[in-house]
This record gives C-alpha cells, sequence and structure tokens, in this order.
C-alpha cells in the first residue's frame, strides 16, 4: 500500500514539473525569455552609459554550443544531486534493516 502511494506521488510530481516547464510557452506565446546577462547589461547601461568592461571573456563559444555547454552543465548538476540524494536513501534504507 505504501510503495503504490510513493509511485502516485512520484507521477504527481513528475506531471506537475512538466506542467511547470510547459505552461509558460503555451499561455505566453509571443514572449522573449532573456536571460540574467542581458537584463544586467541593459541595466548597467542605464545607471552608468559610459562603462566600458574589464576584461574580454578567454574563449566565446559560438550561439549553439553556449547553449549546449549550458545544458551540459545543468544535466551534470541534476545527475549528481540525483546520485547523492539516492545515495543517502540507500544508506538510510540498509541502517533501519540493520536494526
Amino acid at each position: 500500500m505504501n510503495q503504490s502511494k510513493n509511485k502516485l506521488s512520484n507521477w504527481l510530481l513528475v506531471v506537475g514539473v512538466i506542467i511547470l516547464a510547459v505552461a509558460p510557452l503555451i499561455f505566453i506565446r509571443d514572449a522573449e525569455f532573456g536571460g540574467a546577462d542581458d537584463q544586467a547589461k541593459k541595466a548597467i547601461g542605464e545607471v552608468q552609459p559610459g562603462y566600458e568592461t574589464w576584461f574580454q571573456p578567454v574563449f566565446k563559444p559560438p550561439s549553439g554550443v553556449e547553449n549546449l555547454l549550458f545544458t551540459s552543465q545543468a544535466a551534470l548538476g541534476a545527475g549528481v544531486i540525483g546520485y547523492v540524494i539516492g545515495l543517502y536513501q540507500e544508506r538510510d534504507r540498509q541502517q533501519r534493516n540493520k536494526e
């Protein structure tokens, strides 16, 4: 009984995450989803119009590669977090079985 409740909860969470990810794309069709870097650059330009950056990036990948690197970084981080959560859950389960 408890395991079926967990499965239902997991599926409800998955559906909720999918809805949260897709809803903005459906309801706000013509919006531009800009990044924080662009907003910061615009705000700095308004506050101090003559501002010049202190240094330039060492490596500036093309736009498609930049998105790939960002997505890969997010996926790797999610994988590490998922692994750590699973590791702690398994340790906890083994400890309860010993007792």
